[in-house]
């Protein structure tokens, strides 16, 4: 890991060909890492004009804006971020929320051209743009402007009072909630289902100080009857009866299709804590008119997402904890049963031994008794039979009893204990 300071040392005491070949890595490789971490390096010419006296002052290394990352891991490890912290209150009077109806936010540049030629989708049905770093928004054809217009204006609202609306930075483990788009819902959708909404390869959201807060616009969709007519499904109200003789073949369905009506949905995108709060259009009211409202409850809700974090935090710290009890808890148990295995069968192998050394012996004694017998033939008999004692020996192999005792292994030669104190008491108890 290299913190952002160290970075900025670094581009700052010698040339960045240098820098990079200590890291393995390219000159144009580590400028980019600069540009990410938001540290200023030396222009073109610095180095030769410092040799003569003649360089610029040195760029100060700026305060870190919030999401950026404040280190680079060169193997790919998650990078440190800044703690959330419970943001300043904003005094309303001093810094009102302004909406500026002419200021295009970044995230807007070029996001309507990428919605329009995306996917081939049916008529009516949501857009499905090719590109995935885009601003976190749903609609289809016909309502986009509208939908552009008031993501605009939203984030307009919150820039105007100092909240950073992008991309969530990578690494930093944000993600996306799942996004419900039908207007009225009376129960969770299965988890197989699929309702061809696009989503972004990142959540967008916006910092409340150093918080994060998801944000996505998506069109409602609601429940209406369609009709198959040449080729293609309209809504039945909108469908023309065929007139005449010849009566047209078309049949209806239920869908869920875009109904025009925007909705708004701030969320946690943080993985240890669930939080989601939505705003939307009814058919009396566009939600436009609510942002100034918006902010200020956003901001609020980011003071108590904090608390919920912290609350989160404190939770898997304790469930830490108990695990890893629990794990060595479940280590001295195994310790224990392999000690108790090792005995076990140190035990079986000795009375194994031992009843191998009397077959040994029993054999050994009968073999011998073979060749002093054979010793009171004749010698053309004696000769035939010392000749199959000698085949029976060599298909025995080695007799030798002292071969069993010295393969025979003690219960610590068998398993070294981990815990050897607390399992030396628990044995003696039980032996």
């Amino acid at each position: 890991m290299v913190s952002r300071e160290d970075l900025y040392q670094l581009v700052w005491s010698e040339p960045i060909s240098k820098i990079a070949v200590r890291f393995d890595v390219s000159g144009s490789y580590l400028a980019r890492i600069c540009t990410l971490l938001n540290v200023p390096r030396p222009e073109r010419g610095y180095w030769a004009k410092l040799a003569v006296g003649k360089a610029p002052p040195q760029c100060p290394l700026p305060e870190a804006l919030p999401g950026d990352p404040i280190e680079w891991s060169q193997n790919g490890a998650p990078v440190r971020t800044p703690r959330p912290k419970i943001p300043a209150p904003r005094q309303p009077k001093s810094c009102p929320v302004r909406i500026s109806r002419t200021q295009t936010h970044g995230l807007l540049h070029g996001a309507k051209l990428h919605f329009q030629n995306g996917r081939p989708v049916d008529e009516g049905s949501y857009l499905r743009p090719f590109k995935r770093l885009l601003l976190d928004l749903n609609a289809s054809q016909a309502s986009l402007d509208k939908a552009l217009g008031f993501a605009n204006d939203l984030f307009n609202a919150l820039s105007s009072v100092g909240h950073r609306v992008v991309l969530a930075p990578s690494g930093q483990g944000l993600r996306r909630a799942s996004i419900e788009e039908r207007e009225v819902f009376s129960k969770p959708r299965d988890h197989w289902h699929y309702g061809g909404l696009w989503s972004p390869a990142r959540p967008t959201v916006v910092y409340i100080g150093t918080v994060a807060i998801g944000l996505a616009v998506v069109e409602m969709s609601e429940t209406a009857l369609l009709r198959y007519i040449n080729g293609k499904y309209i809504r039945d109200s909108d469908s023309i009866p065929a007139r005449g003789r010849n009566p047209d073949h078309s049949w209806t369905t239920t869908r869920d299709i875009p109904s025009g009506r925007m909705r708004l949905v701030a969320y946690s995108p943080y993985q240890r804590v669930s939080w989601s709060k939505h705003w939307q259009d009814t058919k009396t009211a566009a939600v436009g008119g609510e942002i100034r409202s918006i902010v200020e409850e956003i901001e609020a809700s980011a003071r108590e997402l904090v608390v919920k974090l912290e609350e989160a935090e404190c939770q898997a710290a304790i469930r830490q904890q108990e695990w890893i009890a629990e794990e060595e808890r479940r280590k001295r148990v195994e310790d224990r049963r392999r000690i108790e295995q090792s005995v076990t069968d140190s035990q079986s192998e000795l009375r194994d031994v031992i009843n191998q050394w009397s077959n040994v012996v029993s054999t050994e004694r009968f073999l011998a008794g073979v060749e002093d017998r054979s010793r009171q033939l004749p010698e053309e008999e004696q000769a035939e039979i010392l000749e199959r004692l000698a085949l029976a020996r060599e298909f025995l192999g080695s007799q030798d009893p002292l071969d069993l005792i010295r393969n025979w292994k003690m219960p610590s030669e068998r398993y070294k204990p981990r815990y050897s104190a607390d399992n030396e008491t628990h044995l003696s108890k039980k032996y």
